[in-house]
């Protein structure tokens, strides 16, 4: 089955899952750099800790929004077909 100029609709399925997949890393790792999640400082006090992010956070969430924007035309396209085909008897 053709979907168009990027290949079948199981393409489109496999680069809605690596796009998803990369989402979710870039996502984490934005996350942990900024901190999120983090539990327990032992016997200090936060305010007695200085926190320096080792990866560009904003960088990061930038490419997380820009992967969440393909995830969503990719899913535009894939649910277009779905629309546009026809199920055999």
């Amino acid at each position: 089955m053709q979907m168009g100029p990027d290949g079948t609709l199981t393409d489109a399925l496999a680069r809605r899952d690596v796009l998803r997949l990369r989402h979710s890393v870039v996502t984490a790792a934005a996350d942990a750099a900024a901190g999120k999640g983090e539990r327990g400082y032992g016997r200090q006090l936060r305010s007695e800790l200085m926190m320096l992010s080792a990866l560009p956070v904003a960088e990061l969430r930038g490419q997380a929004d820009a992967l969440a924007r393909e995830i969503r035309e990719v899913d535009v396209r894939i649910q277009r077909t779905n629309w546009e085909v026809y199920l055999l008897d």
